[in-house]
């Protein structure tokens, strides 16, 4: 199933994020669909910048496909298509998912500006299989999506999904924020990789051990935000063992010798055993 613009209508869609009087209490997994209003996906581009982050990231994710020799990927964190784009440009056989039907139907329009028509379904990671049909090689959730999953009932279920709709021996590309060092001793950045755009900033307004509240203020004055849930590396990687992933690879900024401290993100490669 495929969206467009036209067939969403974004331009109805919410026009203002939605919170309560005190947002900082939001701490709910469904809240996304609040936050990612049309005209905070219509500045999101400008915030990630493909050129720049393309820059950033090489061609990890091509090659760690590659070497794991996956073809049929599914993308279950979108958003505005970067990634889709790029591996289809690569030659992966590419199915884009996402929660928001205003992210959606912007990476549409973003793959049809590159001429690639894409495979795109709307799908709540928790209940995954009811929005998309099949097994694939590999699944990529990029862009500290999974932080968006405020509850760990809401987590386990996700990576339960993500492992049903994996091939045997399938793989699951999965990123988070550096949120420990964040949490100890502050927030820093590079500025280097996911949040690439000139004069953007995104940067966190609230931080405890159950919320980080990021606000995204760009050239032109406008601010968002998004509530998300700080991951920390261990008890991540931990989930990710007790849903029954297996060979857990973790790389800090792509890299695969990293120190903790020294990283904005990282991201794990992680195996389907059975």
């Amino acid at each position: 199933m495929s969206y467009s613009t036209a067939a969403l209508d974004i331009e109805d869609i919410e026009k203002e994020q939605q919170y309560s009087k005190d947002p900082t209490s939001d701490r709910y997994t469904d809240l996304y669909t609040n936050e990612y209003i049309a005209a905070f996906v219509k500045k999101w581009d400008a915030l990630i910048d493909w050129e720049a982050r393309a820059l950033g990231e090489g061609t990890f994710f091509i090659d760690t496909l590659k070497k794991h020799q996956k073809k049929k990927v599914l993308d279950v964190a979108t958003g505005t298509g970067f990634h889709s784009v790029s591996l289809i440009e690569a030659g992966f056989d590419v199915t884009s998912s996402d929660g928001s039907a205003t992210m959606l139907a912007r990476a549409f329009e973003n793959g049809t500006s590159r001429g690639h028509i894409m495979k795109t379904t709307q799908a709540d990671w928790r209940r995954l299989g009811e929005g998309v049909n099949g097994r694939f090689d590999a699944i990529v959730c990029l862009g500290n999506s999974f932080s968006h999953l405020h509850e760990e009932i809401d987590r386990r279920r996700a990576l339960a999904e993500f492992y049903a709709a994996l091939e045997p021996d399938g793989i699951l590309i999965i990123d988070q924020r550096n949120y420990d060092y964040m949490l100890d001793s502050g927030f820093k950045t590079k500025h280097k990789y996911y949040y690439c755009g000139d004069k953007v900033s995104a940067e966190p307004v609230h931080l405890d051990e159950n919320l980080a509240r990021f606000e995204y203020t760009f050239p032109d004055g406008e601010k968002y935000t998004l509530n998300q849930f700080p991951l920390k590396k261990d008890y991540f990687c931990r989930l990710l063992k007790e849903a029954g992933f297996e060979n857990i690879q973790t790389f800090g900024d792509f890299e695969e010798n990293f120190i903790d401290n020294d990283s904005d993100f990282f991201i794990h490669v992680v195996k389907k055993t059975s």
